[in-house]
């Protein structure tokens, strides 16, 4: 329960960061992405796959240590398994690492920093993607050798890639925020 809140508050804080920076670029994608909870069917194309992958690969990472393992997962059948709303053509990106998952700290971090990257790529590439730790213990317990993760680790965080239907957008789709107001102090 401990990795959860930690990989969320971190995802969290990254991602408010990204905001803050996109609201000087201009990068629409950071200020208008939203976690996708109604996925279609739909096959992701193997480029597509590529291009999410490559942005977690590319991910900030402390110290350059880079300790990600990204595991995709298109077989149906074992997605399901993992996330039970799966549809067709939904990929799973299991990101994993050396250690238990809990008490990694720097590896947990670097983990989150990459699903932020493959949530975001897969929005800029007109996807919907969503980020989930609360399957990670069932994960860790019953499928580390069924998703064939690299010896000595364990899943820190996945991110569920896959079609929309046409017209969701970020403000009918996304959760309310709370307003910056009682999340941020300027001294």
């Amino acid at each position: 329960m401990e990795t959860k809140k930690i990989v969320l508050v971190l995802v969290l804080l990254c991602m408010a960061v990204l905001n803050l920076a996109a609201q000087s670029s201009g990068a629409d994608i950071i200020i208008n992405h939203y976690a996708a909870r109604n996925f279609t069917a739909g096959a992701i194309g193997r480029a597509e796959l590529d291009a999410v992958i490559q942005a977690g690969i590319r991910a900030p990472s402390a110290r350059n240590a880079q300790p990600w393992h990204f595991t995709v997962v298109q077989n149906l059948a074992l997605a399901k398994k993992i996330v039970g709303d799966t549809v067709e053509g939904n990929a799973l990106i299991v990101i994993s690492a050396s250690g238990d998952g809990k008490t990694n700290g720097g590896e947990i971090l670097d983990c989150a920093l990459a699903a932020e990257s493959v949530y975001l790529a897969a929005q800029a590439l007109g996807l919907g993607s969503r980020i989930y730790t609360g399957p990670i213990d069932a994960l860790n317990r019953n499928l580390k050798a069924e998703l064939g993760l690299p010896a000595g680790h364990s899943a820190v965080v996945l991110v569920r890639i896959g079609r929309v239907a046409p017209g969701i957008d970020a403000v009918s789709a996304a959760s309310s925020r709370r307003p910056a107001g009682s999340l941020v102090t300027y001294k």
